[in-house]
């Protein structure tokens, strides 16, 4: 089967054909351009969807990544990455591999398809010629026999007529001989062309056009071969990255089998524990005895000495109790709510109720009762520094001992600053290590360096090294502490500390437990075990402020209005707007002032708070 035997006269039809399949490869050619733009947009997307889900460093959602949920996410997120570089890799390969070699044999293909087309063309052009000469020969022949007929009846005439002189007879067959010779000469000259032509005609077509068309068929099989070949090759390009996009899958799988939920739930109780333990049974209240005690300074004091005739103060006690503190707020913090607060009112203003909600009912409860509870540490008695403390934290302040935190926080917090300082130190002293290294180099050949040039570098690593040392042993000591590794420590340290002094050991009642929740949220540094101890009141004197009064760290508007029956509660008029002091804890009751002599608390959910640091009344505690 050759085009130059069956198809040996459909050159225009050949020249069409081999010119569709140069179209046909260009369009697959384009075909896997598009599809090599395609991989790199869809590549990219995944790329830009890994990265935006990816946690921001430094911010609080990586802090979240320690849990093996987020983990296998952020896992996930990697292996699509990687799965993305895959499909990068596809475009790079088919861009290559088919895209840059195809186009390179589309140009030789046109070039061989142009010359081969050409020769044909000459071929063709050569055995037009031939036929012209032939046909040029063969007219020449047949009007030369005419004219030698002409001739040759025209002597035959002359011959016959008897009126004709001799002379134009001889003429007239003396032309009819060169009309005859030049027949003779025509017909011979037209018998060799013919030859000639067969000649150039049997080589046309059997020859020329058939190794013409021979080569025009391998240039299109070859072709054919290519298209396949890229077609196999465009297949396996993908099939090259499926064992690579498998594993990718197979950690996802993996990340997806590693998540622990116990393991999680075990990290949360290491991120939200705060150490405390959590309150005692209340106690029985009896109100079948009398009370009739005013709430009044003497009253403080006659109360403590018949309600608690056990808790008795030493010589040092001074006739007023609670020098640290101003009889407004001395009152406003023996007799805050203790019950949850009321719900807002349903209507616009809870006078528009007849039945509308009031403070809290609770019968009052007397104040030595109140006074005894304060100084038994329910609530907890918070010395000045753990107030002091809670001030800086709404400054801004965050200690260096991270007292603010609970005591397991505070425990993890210490733990790693001491493992970084310890870090910090075995870097130092490597580097120590090396400088000591290059000096005794130094040292054994001169020529090297000066030994007494490392001399300040030394000298200023091992300064550095000692100063991380004391900042780790002040760290670790910190951390003994909370965890109880540390001895008991004096009396003078106590009180520099804010804890209270105790006297008869066998019952210490300390103010400040193990960070325990301050006013303003905040704890206070060491809890020290409960007992029935004696405080001795006049030792308060030399740590809190007499005069000063609580800042005021925002304001608020009254959304309703709010009757102040309890102790401890104030009344507001709906639209009033007065000054917080002390914000909601999570009990539900938000501590306000309206003036120096008049606080106390409310609803937090009567009120609309608006904090500001530097709104008035806010003092700078140092």
């Amino acid at each position: 089967m050759s085009w130059g035997t069956e198809l040996w006269d459909q050159f225009d039809n050949l020249e069409k054909h081999t010119q569709w399949g140069i179209d046909i490869l260009e369009k697959y050619i384009k075909f896997v351009k598009e599809r090599t733009e395609i991989e790199l947009s869809y590549a990219k997307q995944l790329r830009n969807l890994s990265k935006k889900y990816q946690p921001k460093k430094n911010s609080k959602e990586e802090e979240e990544y320690r849990y093996t949920a987020c983990k296998a996410f952020l896992s996930t997120l990697n292996e699509m990455n990687d799965y993305a570089g895959q499909h990068e890799v596809i475009s790079e390969n088919m861009t290559s591999q088919i895209t840059v070699e195809l186009a390179r044999y589309v140009q030789e293909l046109k070039q061989e398809r142009k010359s081969h087309f050409h020769d044909g063309r000459k071929a063709q052009q050569h055995i037009e010629t031939c036929w012209k000469q032939l046909e040029s020969s063969k007219r020449r022949f047949e009007r030369d026999c005419k004219e030698a007929d002409r001739a040759q009846q025209y002597f035959e005439k002359m011959d016959a007529d008897i009126n004709v002189t001799k002379a134009d007879v001889e003429k007239a067959r003396q032309q009819a001989q060169m009309r005859h010779q030049m027949a003779e000469d025509s017909k011979a000259d037209y018998s060799s062309i013919l030859q000639k032509f067969n000649h150039e005609q049997h080589e046309y077509y059997h020859t020329h056009i058939p190794n013409i068309f021979q080569k025009i068929q391998e240039m299109e099989e070859r072709r054919i071969v290519r298209i396949g070949e890229s077609v196999k090759t465009y297949a396996e390009l993908d099939r090259q990255v499926i064992p690579i996009i498998g594993k990718c899958l197979d950690g996802m799988v993996k990340a997806a089998e590693s998540i622990d939920p116990k393991n999680d739930s075990q990290l949360a109780i290491e991120a939200y524990k705060s150490g405390f333990e959590p309150p005692g049974d209340i106690e029985f209240e009896d109100y079948t005895q009398p009370m009739k005690r005013a709430v009044s300074d003497n009253s403080l004091s006659n109360s403590r000495g018949e309600g608690k005739s056990e808790l008795k103060f030493g010589g040092k006690s001074k006739g007023k109790l609670w020098p640290f503190i101003k009889k407004n707020k001395l009152m406003s913090l023996l007799t805050s709510p203790h019950q949850p607060p009321p719900p807002p009112p349903a209507s616009a203003s809870p006078s528009a109720v007849p039945n509308g909600p009031q403070s809290p009912k609770q019968q009052k409860e007397p104040l030595s009762h109140r006074f005894n509870e304060f100084m038994t540490s329910k609530p907890k008695i918070h010395c000045f520094r753990s107030l002091k403390r809670g001030l800086s934290l709404k400054l801004g302040a965050t200690p260096e001992d991270f007292s603010n935190l609970p005591p397991e926080q505070r425990r993890k917090k210490l733990q790693q600053k001491v493992d970084e300082l310890n870090k910090e130190i075995q870097k130092e002293m490597d580097q120590r290590d090396a400088i000591t290294k290059m000096k005794d180099v130094y040292l054994k050949n001169p020529q090297m360096g000066d030994p007494a040039s490392l001399d300040h570098k030394l000298a200023e690593v091992s300064q550095n090294i000692e100063k991380l040392r004391l900042e780790a042993q002040k760290f670790e000591a910190w951390l003994a502490e909370v965890e109880g590794r540390l001895p008991a420590r004096s009396e003078q340290a106590r009180r520099q500390s804010g804890m209270y002094d105790v006297q008869n050991p066998p019952a210490v009642n300390n103010c400040a437990q193990d960070r325990e929740s301050s006013p303003d949220g905040s704890y206070t540094e060491e809890r020290s075990q409960e007992s029935e101890g004696k405080v001795l009141a006049a030792d308060f004197d030399d740590e809190f402020d007499d005069e000063e009064s609580l800042p005021a760290i925002g304001t608020c508007k009254a959304l309703y209005t709010f009757e102040g029956q309890n102790e401890g509660t104030i009344s507001v008029v709906e639209g009033e707007t007065l000054y917080v002091i002390e914000e909601d804890k999570g009990d539900g009751w938000t501590r306000i002032r309206r003036n120096e002599d008049e606080e106390g608390y409310v609803p937090t959910s009567y009120v609309e708070v608006y904090l500001d640091k530097n709104a008035k009344g806010a003092k700078t505690y140092i």
